[in-house]
């Protein structure tokens, strides 16, 4: 009898010391944003030394989102070859990083400061595979990953809501974004000190979601021959939701301006904490899902109804159906239940139903370098091809375009997973007994 009670403590520490894990990982990520996203808040008008086609705004978000692409191509190779030592230490020296090319950017004047946005966003794009290196490969992995996604969920809006109080407070435009991830900087510490004492997975994570190990030139090779195709049906729906997610998320201010909420710093973030709910209740709930086939599934479906819901959300808000905020709020719920899988569990659960010793962080780093990529070619597409139309229209004709091309390329991708399972599943079937005649 003691025995047992034992082990139901070792159980419940188990599952209260994963549980520390998940909020650390979520909270190392939601202080990395405030390093990240403060600077859109600002409307940075009129500013002096700046005399080009492009508005001063959109330059700083396409010199950032640059160098953020360019760490996610970085990252392909270092994410996927990192192994579990000295990763705490590498997550704060890239954010310190960071942080000085914001201390630069308030110091350096335009239009050469532009520079230090590429700087800032050039070590961040690591940050995310090195932190969800310490929950992958778990049986709970969806509600760690869960956690760890909900944090890019909120913490743009809250991040957003300090900088706008920090300005009204008095700080100066320039200086508002080294000040906003200043004030986040005991947050991280923290964080990271919880994420290094999180144990790795055991072997019965192992067994059940396959291990997850280095992968090598050749080891990346070999897995882009043999699933390459379905990759980027996969990826090219996640390019067009991180483009639409980087409007959303970058012209915040001048969409809720225009919609009629100019000038309140709340509403960044009375916005996404329902959206961060519900996703998180969405993807964690796949945990109980133990089938990593069908798991792999579901999450096509979810994809599948976020496309449904930011299509249909837009119809119904032009409609006059839906006031405003409900739209931005349904919008960006639909949005976020198909762009989030991709940054962990999907990847997660296709490793595991392929069976090939991998990791996830290979996929996700393939999938955000593609991704931002994108975010670059629409910033460039509304600067150059069409400056003359407003952010709001601009976001509802990408959320139309965005909803039905994610649908179509869902569908094909968890068709090919279908079929492919199913026949892998009649090879692996025991066979029959027979009788003789």
């Amino acid at each position: 009898m003691h025995g047992d009670g034992a082990r139901g403590a070792a159980r419940t520490t188990s599952g209260f010391t994963l549980f520390l894990g998940g909020l650390a990982a979520f909270s190392a990520y939601f202080a990395m944003y405030a390093f990240r996203k403060p600077f859109a808040v600002a409307s940075y008008a009129d500013v002096a030394g700046w005399h080009f086609a492009i508005d001063y705004k959109t330059a700083l978000l396409i010199a950032q989102v640059v160098g953020y692409a360019l760490s996610k191509l970085i990252g392909v190779r270092v994410i996927s070859e990192s192994g579990r030592q000295g990763r705490a230490r590498m997550i704060l020296a890239l954010i310190g990083a960071s942080w000085l090319a914001l201390i630069l950017f308030a110091l350096i004047p335009a239009p050469w400061n532009v520079a230090c946005l590429f700087f800032n966003g050039l070590p961040l794009g690591l940050i995310w595979g090195l932190v969800f290196s310490y929950v992958e490969g778990r049986r709970v992995s969806e509600l760690l990953g869960a956690m760890l996604c909900a944090s890019f969920i909120l913490s743009s809006g809250v991040v957003k809501s300090v900088a706008a109080l920090l300005m009204e407070a008095g700080v100066a435009e320039q200086w508002m974004p080294a000040a906003t991830g200043l004030a986040f900087v005991p947050f991280l510490l923290t964080a990271l000190w919880q994420l290094e004492r999180l144990p790795p997975p055991d072997a019965c994570d192992e067994a059940e979601r396959t291990v997850r190990v280095p992968m090598q030139a050749a080891d990346r090779a070999a897995f882009l021959r043999a699933h390459g195709a379905t990759l980027v049906l996969l990826v090219l729906g996640y390019v067009l939701l991180t483009a639409l997610r980087d409007v959303r998320d970058n012209f915040a201010r001048e969409l809720w301006a225009a919609l009629g909420y100019g000038g309140e710093a709340a509403i960044f973030s009375a916005s996404e904490l329902p959206i961060a709910l519900l996703t998180l209740a969405a993807l964690a709930l796949l945990m109980l899902i133990r089938d990593n086939l069908r798991a792999l599934l579901a999450m096509h479906g979810l994809i599948l109804l976020g496309a449904l819901c930011l299509g249909g959300s837009t119809l119904a808000f032009q409609a006059g159906l839906l006031a405003p905020l409900p739209w931005m709020t349904v919008a960006g719920a639909g949005l976020y239940l198909a762009y989030t899988p991709f940054n962990a569990m999907l990847f997660d659960r296709m490793i595991a139903t392929i069976g090939t010793a991998a990791n996830a962080g290979f996929l996700i780093y393939i999938a955000d370098a593609s991704g931002y990529v994108g975010s670059v070619a629409l910033l460039l597409v509304h600067a150059l091809g069409a400056p003359e139309v407003r952010w709001l229209p601009f976001f509802i004709t990408c959320c139309y375009a965005a909803a039905l091309a994610v649908g179509g390329l869902t569908m094909v991708s968890a068709l090919h997973f279908l079929c492919t399972g199913a026949d892998r599943r009649l090879i692996h079937r025991p066979a029959s007994p027979t009788t003789s005649a």
